[in-house]
């Protein structure tokens, strides 16, 4: 296994002659490690059945089945699919995933630390996955802003951007709504938390999914202070040129693994109506998502 950090870049690495059928346990260490420290690794040259690509997500923790099975592979549940590409006249997966700024689970109690993701079918144009490390993004915030989010919290909740079943099709949209809350209730997070990995003051929040911040008495705080946040890390620049804004591209191939911890991402759907396809798979880790989480 060859281990190569991209270069000029602070975010991204690629890795060569992984095979995680023969992997050690140290290749494993090193693997998670370069998630960790680069925040996305890319496995090159990888050719994987649903199945194995389950099985490379095991080597790294404990896999996490989509709460909604219409994302799931026919074959293998643990398998998220994204696709636009009809299987014998059936659609599979769920197509235009992800297109707005958010970390994966990041509306449930419990997060996961690693993020998989295998293109199966690659678009010409437009190819990749925007990312912000909001680590990163964290220190360059300004003083005072800082000082105004320190020891507040914020609410998340899948109910922004939740996506209509098929048998959601004929019925009420209230009754919907209801039990859209009622599966997913909102949940709340630290603002602010120290990544287990790594010692980095991580901001946890984004423009999909949370909906609102309060102070550490519980008293709601006014939206504008999410807004300045959004706009300070960049997830309300539609130009995608933001300074925090990383373009992570992809080729047949490649598999990336990232760090659902610190990054948040977006996905850069094709304009034009090209085939794509593909495969997630998400796993916990050694530790919770921070260690706030481990005495809950």
């Amino acid at each position: 296994m060859r281990i190569t950090d991209h270069a000029g870049r602070p975010i991204g690495a690629s890795v060569e002659d992984f095979d995680h059928t023969t992997a050690s346990p140290s290749d494993i260490a090193a693997l998670k490690e370069t998630v960790y420290r680069r925040k996305i690794a890319v496995l090159k040259g990888q050719e994987l059945s649903p199945r194995s690509f389950l099985e490379l997500g095991r080597r790294l923790g404990r896999p996490e089945t989509y709460y909604e099975p219409m994302y799931h592979h026919p074959e293998v549940t643990e398998v998220f699919v994204s696709s636009n590409v009809l299987d014998n006249g059936k659609q599979i997966g769920v197509p235009r995933t992800g297109k707005f700024w958010h970390a994966d689970y990041q509306f449930m109690p419990d997060p996961f630390g690693i993020t998989l993701i295998y293109p199966k079918v690659i678009p010409e144009r437009n190819r990749g996955t925007y990312f912000i490390d909001m680590g990163a993004a964290y220190e360059k915030l300004p003083g005072e802003l800082k000082q105004e989010i320190a020891e507040t919290r914020c609410r998340h909740s899948v109910r922004k951007y939740f996506k209509i079943r098929p048998h959601d099709v004929y019925r009420p949209l209230s009754e919907i709504i209801d039990e859209v809350e009622r599966k997913t209730p909102a949940v709340l997070q630290p603002t602010l938390f120290t990544h287990p990995m790594t010692g980095e003051t991580v901001l946890y929040l984004s423009e999909g999914f949370t909906v609102g911040i309060e102070n550490a008495q519980g008293e709601p705080l006014d939206e504008a202070l999410l807004q300045r946040l959004f706009e300070a890390t960049g997830q309300l620049d539609g130009t995608f040129e933001h300074e925090n804004i990383h373009l992570q591209s992809f080729e047949k191939g490649d598999l990336l693994v990232w760090d659902n911890r610190s990054l948040i991402h977006c996905a850069r759907h094709t304009t034009t109506p090209e085939p794509t396809v593909s495969y997630r798979v998400t796993v916990h880790d050694e530790r919770k998502l921070h260690d706030g989480l481990e005495a809950a």
